[in-house]
């Protein structure tokens, strides 16, 4: 397991204490936590820190691409790392991708057992904070009419 040094900016700290903005400091904290952590795991997969030059030298950085990871604090804008000549992957994710998985699976039984889309949608945004518009519970309804038919 790798050993990260992250910082935390003194005003996100002293945000953490205060009584009225506890909620959005913690999803400020949790998202720098996160972002470090990614350009960490990007130093370590090109073997070299941003504009270093060494012989172990894997491959070049090509800035980030904005990710919305939807979390129980609320919704973090993460910037995940690019690599010029290869792509960058990481495990952050993955634990999200499996309880993502899970939530489409219940929508899938919900339509299957008869629940309309617009009480599906209802549902998830009072479970997940998030919305799933008709046409997205639709898209996914198509998935499954082989299996129903089958």
């Amino acid at each position: 397991m790798a050993h990260y040094q992250i910082t935390v900016d003194a005003l996100l700290l002293h945000q953490l204490f205060l009584r009225d903005a506890k909620d959005d400091a913690l999803a400020k904290l949790l998202e720098s936590v996160l972002n470090q952590i990614l350009q960490a795991q990007a130093t370590e997969q090109l073997r070299a820190q941003p504009y270093e030059r060494t012989e172990e030298r894997q491959g070049y950085r090509n800035g980030t691409y904005p990710h919305q990871l939807t979390t129980r604090v609320g919704t973090l804008t993460l910037r995940v790392p690019r690599f010029r000549n290869g792509k960058f992957s990481t495990e952050l994710f993955a634990r999200y991708q499996r309880s993502e998985q899970a939530l489409v699976l219940a929508l899938m039984e919900m339509v299957v057992n008869g629940v309309s889309t617009r009480k599906v949608e209802q549902i998830t945004q009072e479970l997940c904070g998030t919305e799933f518009s008709k046409s997205t519970v639709s898209e996914l309804c198509k998935r499954l009419d082989p299996v129903v038919t089958a």
